[in-house]
């Protein structure tokens, strides 16, 4: 029996659009329609699930109307997204026409097209996204994202218009394999982004060489699986626990395997034989309809629930969601016991894999790696710093600004930016690399500082020689999200120069901790060594505390930063509110200094890269015998 080649690639491309589709809705929840954090979660979840209720709708259509219609809106979706017209409601509009396309597709293709149509859509998804660095056609401007676009959606359309299967329930694929599309979309946008990245970058030649090399054959290899399924059950088995040891480990941040891209690969290698395996003949078809509609709420439901962890307390540790989808996976795909047909197979699969890797390998390579910048001493005793919340890379607009915000700041010619709300990964804003991406617009190295998880935090970027980093912890006084304060040590012109980069989150209790770092940085420990609960007096090195850190001026938060020994300067030159960002009224972001620096010029430039406006200061260094 052979695998249809075209209803095959029509429902890959159609994934692959619907994923891209997803990736705008994701994020838009949070800085459109959420306003980051201004609008109810519940709200937002009731937003969010109407769309993906909205398609339940399709199951008084024709199948074949289902069909069609929904591969047309999604189409048009993703052509209005390109222009960026109406990102939020267009977005919405296709997850829910992408989503009909499947319920038509669920009740119309062969069997044995669909575990390779998933599985080639998800890992074609992967690999475009590896390729064009994280940064999707969608949010490039220009003639060639534009081309490139309409070239894959003209293409779908066309394999849109090849006759379907005739409805016979006996020769459509089981609901279960059509039910597992939710969940595996969860653990490949997973998997493919959130893995732990190096603290310090960029990274090396081999080590990145490595990674991508390891991705693209494996997101190859679990094609390959679904469209040549092993008839082991055994292996079915082995592939169902090995799914959920690779989520749990890539979900374990302090396991030193996580710090690589080999669980994530892993995990995304192994749904292809699961799917493949859910796929097979049974006697009880089901609803294949109702399945793919009843899986995407699932993806929704645990995306919400992994996600919502950061802002509340679920009574339970985060990580238990996706360890929990990949268990559900495994049961649906394993369970009960079905004695598999055998497809044809060709056996120049494993030659066609590796050929396709040796060729799209250092096409990723290229795309990711850049080569270290060296290290630049300064001369002279003035320091031009930027502190930048970036919202995750989105602006006001809602659109990924990344390459903006490093064009903007390289303008600056600063020596030190450090940032704030920094993504490496989350797939709820799309899976970028917002550090790596900044970092090579700036020609900078960079140093991460992990907060609310692996993947989130704050980050220093400067080619100046850094003599000391590390981050501490901060408590979490009944705020889940995390925070920490990023203790540096740098050196200016053959003197020292301590800052503490923070994004406090509850500072009412967070202040003092982070006062606490300031006074031991400035009497002269080490990074290392500075104690969120030291006394530590006088100053030997001066200090800059610089960051988000949702306090006001005259806030008692702030008298407790002040009599640490740290002032405001910002105040005698100006006083430039940072919020919000497009009609800003309040201060909240912030330069504190210690004696041994002066404050020569401060503004908070109005760029629409952000929710927040960045603050510029120029600093200069004199001795710690001055005022600052």
């Amino acid at each position: 029996m052979t695998i249809p080649r075209g209803p095959v690639v029509m429902l890959a491309l159609g994934v692959l659009l619907l994923f891209d589709v997803l990736r705008v809705f994701l994020p838009s929840l949070i800085t459109l329609f959420g306003r980051a954090g201004s609008t109810p979660p519940e709200l937002m979840g009731l937003y969010a699930a109407a769309w993906f209720a909205l398609p339940f709708l399709a199951v008084a259509l024709k199948p074949r109307w289902a069909l069609l219609g929904g591969a047309v809106g999604l189409v048009l979706a993703r052509v209005l997204l390109q222009a960026g017209i109406g990102q939020l409601y267009v977005a919405s509009a296709g997850v829910t026409a992408g989503l009909i396309f499947l319920y038509g597709c669920a009740r119309t293709l062969p069997r044995q097209a669909v575990p390779g149509g998933i599985m080639s859509g998800l890992a074609f998804s992967v690999l475009v996204h590896l390729l064009l660095d994280g940064v999707d056609l969608v949010w490039r401007p220009g003639v060639f994202p534009w081309l490139a676009a309409l070239t894959l959606c003209t293409a779908f359309l066309a394999l849109v218009r090849l006759p379907p299967a005739p409805d016979d329930p006996a020769g459509l694929a089981p609901a279960r394999v059509w039910f597992l599309f939710g969940p595996s979309l969860l653990l490949v946008g997973m998997a493919a982004t959130s893995w732990t990245k190096a603290a310090e970058g960029p990274e090396s030649l081999v080590w990145t060489a490595a990674s991508a090399a390891l991705m693209v054959l494996c997101v190859l290899a679990a094609a390959g699986h679904a469209l040549q399924p092993q008839p082991s059950w055994l292996r079915q088995v082995a592939s169902g626990i090995m799914l959920v040891c690779s989520t749990a480990i890539l979900m374990t941040p302090s396991s030193g395997f996580t710090a690589s891209a080999a669980p994530s690969a892993l995990g995304i290698l192994l749904l292809g034989p699961l799917l493949a395996a859910a796929a097979q003949p049974d006697r009880r078809i089901g609803r294949p309809g109702l399945g793919v509609l009843a899986g995407g709420l699932v993806f929704l439901v645990a995306t919400f629930a992994y996600y919502a962890a950061y802002d509340l307390d679920l009574g339970f540790p985060q990580r238990f969601v996706p360890i929990a989808v990949s268990v559900l996976v495994a049961a649906v795909a394993v369970v009960p016991f079905r004695h598999p047909q055998e497809l044809e197979r060709t056996s120049r699969a494993g030659w066609v894999i590796l050929g396709a890797t040796v060729v799209l390998a250092p096409l990723v390579l290229v795309s990711t790696w850049r080569p270290v910048p060296a290290v630049q001493a300064k001369q002279g005793d003035t320091v031009t710093l930027i502190t930048y919340n970036i919202r995750m890379g989105f602006g006001l607009d809602g659109r990924l600004s990344l390459d903006d915000i490093a064009a903007w700041a390289g303008a600056q010619r600063p020596d030190v930016v450090l940032l704030s709300e920094v993504d490496r990964g989350w797939l709820l804003n799309g899976g970028h690399d917002d550090l790596a991406r900044i970092a090579r617009g700036l020609g900078m190295r960079h140093y991460f500082a992990p907060a609310a998880d692996s993947v989130w935090g704050d980050a220093l970027l400067t080619n100046l020689p850094v003599r000391q980093v590390h981050s501490h912890r901060l408590g979490e006084h009944d705020y889940p999200t995390g925070a920490q304060a990023q203790a540096i040590v740098l050196d200016v012109g053959g003197k020292e120069l301590g800052i503490v980069n923070t994004h406090l989150q509850a500072p009412g209790g967070q202040a003092p901790e982070v006062a606490s770092i300031v006074r031991d940085l400035a009497a002269g420990k080490d990074a290392a060594e500075a104690d969120l609960s030291s006394s530590s007096s006088g100053v030997v090195r001066p200090v800059i505390l610089a960051g988000d850190l949702n306090i006001r001026p005259g806030d008692p938060a702030m008298d407790v930063l002040l009599s640490a020994g740290l002032s405001d300067p910002l105040i005698a030159l100006g006083d430039p509110p940072t919020s919000p960002a497009d009609a800003p009224t309040e201060r909240i972001d912030h330069v504190l200094i210690t004696k041994g620096l002066t404050a020569l010029s401060a503004q908070a430039p109005r760029v629409p890269y952000s929710d927040h406006l960045p603050v510029l200061t120029t600093l200069r260094l004199t001795s710690v015998d001055q005022e600052g």
